[in-house]
């Protein structure tokens, strides 16, 4: 199950479970090496799939500060796949969204929906700076989630939440050397390295594929690298002059509409429960934060219904207090909340979120009581998400010291193609307008579904829009963008 990013999710759940500057580094960007001295071998033996698929795997050394290009140094994980076509374009990068996500095995899974266009490409995974198998940045051991009691209210919920979320900035402020590394964790620095892996491969350019907070970065790259971005293909973007905050509140409305008839009145009928008396599942009690984190992973695809469905039955059986062995969807979630892959996704997505000065990551209000304040505001238009996105107090919120840029401003005529769920409630439609007006060499691709990512769907069991698929696919290959903008029809299978 594809969900909203797993660091949106691990953020919330770290809270409730206890004008672009040129690159840095010159106009001559780091120095070109043969790609034969980054010590290519096998990739490590956790990434099954790549192995299997026959890829290397090497670091690049990149400046910790590209600033100070002499300075400290820091390697970052990439993967490579041999294009296998005499037609050869180039090298294809990609990223998956988070920000935290890793992404050294993404562009390999992109390769059935890329079909005969992966042969073109040398396929280039990488996890970003302080991620997965690159230079690690880790914080202090995460104290034992306290669970929740027998009774709460909405404000004890919510001071459980500012308490964790402080006590995850202490543990990785104050963790071994992270007070060196952790300036230096951001977007910009992150779309610096991708051109520094460019270089290191020996390419003039590079073409991208990102979705969700990677469509962002894209747009970055492009920002500060508009001469090395070839075909660039962005899925599922932002607005380029919010904060990341304002971003996670403008997803409320659209996630409201998601709840339809006696779903929707089931769903609040619950979390009116459980914002006074936990709801007991197996063992574990499940206050009304998380059922909203929950409930929100399930409205983000038309396919989820059927999901949606089996675990508000769950859940209505639990709280009339009758033991209830949780169904697929239900039980699912429950080990994606005490997984510590979540833990870790929400470490990664915190370094970035607080290293941001602005969009597309940063922005966090540091006073709690802002947070509180747009929580009760936003009850009487979105109860039942109104609190959630609102009160997504990041440990940005108790962060030292300030970010080293600001955020990247989005102005150029970079040829790009944008696409876009038309009732996505994770980065709203009005957002991909807004980068499409400032990306004037860009097209935009609307797809009339609720999703959040357009292209590839069928490779995670979801419906395809085959026409998305057709223009990102004719675009990679033959340098076409389509004509003008377009609507894909809704596919037959999501009606």
């Amino acid at each position: 199950m594809r969900v909203v990013s797993a660091v949106a999710a691990g953020l919330g759940l770290a809270g409730l479970l206890a004008g672009g500057a040129v690159a840095a580094s010159g106009p001559a960007g780091p120095p070109k090496l043969p790609s034969s001295a980054l010590g290519w071998g096998r990739c490590p033996a956790d990434q099954k799939e790549l192995n299997e698929a026959g890829a290397q795997c090497a670091k690049v050394t990149v400046p910790l500060d590209h600033a100070d290009p002499g300075g400290r140094t820091i390697r970052i994980a990439i993967s490579r796949i041999k294009a296998r076509s005499p037609e050869r374009r180039g090298i294809l990068l990609s990223n998956p969204g988070g920000p935290g996500g890793t992404g050294l095995a993404h562009t390999l899974a992109l390769r059935p929906a890329l079909k005969d266009v992966a042969d073109r490409y040398d396929l280039i995974g990488f996890d970003p700076r302080f991620l997965g198998d690159s230079t690690p940045l880790t914080c202090g051991a995460a104290p034992r989630p306290v669970p929740p009691g027998p009774t709460t209210t909405p404000r004890a919920d919510f001071d459980a939440s500012v308490r964790a979320a402080r006590d995850t900035a202490r543990r990785c402020q104050e963790h071994g050397g992270n007070a060196d590394l952790l300036p230096h964790a951001s977007t910009r620095n992150v779309a610096r390295d991708m051109d520094a892996i460019r270089a290191a491969l020996g390419e003039r350019k590079l073409s991208y594929y990102g979705v969700s907070y990677g469509a962002d970065l894209g747009a970055v790259y492009t920002q500060l690298f508009p001469r090395r971005a070839d075909r660039v293909v962005l899925d599922s973007s932002t607005d380029p002059a919010t904060t990341q905050y304002e971003l996670f509140q403008r997803s409320g409305a659209p996630a409201e509409a998601a709840l339809e008839g006696q779903v929707r009145d089931d769903v609040r009928a619950l979390l009116g429960r459980a914002e006074q008396r936990p709801i007991p599942v197996k063992g574990q009690r499940l206050n009304a934060p998380l059922l909203r984190m929950i409930f929100k992973q399930l409205v983000q695809h038309e396919e989820y219904g059927p999901q949606l469905a089996s675990v508000v039955a769950d859940l209505k059986k639990a709280a009339t207090g009758e033991e209830v062995e949780p169904g697929p969807a239900l039980a699912g979630l429950l080990e994606l909340l005490a997984s510590p892959e979540l833990e870790s996704s929400m470490t990664g997505g915190a370094i970035f979120m607080c290293g941001d000065g602005g969009w597309p990551a940063g922005g966090w209000p540091k006073n709690p009581e802002t947070y509180w304040q747009n929580m009760q505001r936003s009850r009487a238009a979105q109860p039942v998400f109104g609190p959630y996105v609102n009160g997504m107090i990041a440990p940005c919120a108790f962060w030292r010291g300030e970010p080293r840029e600001p955020g990247t401003r989005i102005g150029n005529d970079v040829p790009a193609l944008l696409l876009q769920a038309r009732h996505d409630n994770n980065v709203p439609y009005e957002g991909a307008l807004a980068l499409h007006r400032r990306l004037t060499g860009s097209r935009l691709l609307t797809a009339d579904i609720r999703a959040h990512g357009v292209y590839g769907r069928g490779n995670d069991g979801l419906t395809p829009v085959p026409c998305a698929d057709r223009a990102v696919n004719t675009y990679l290959r033959d340098g076409k963008l389509p004509a003008a903008d377009l609507t894909c029809p809704k596919p037959e299978a999501a009606r």
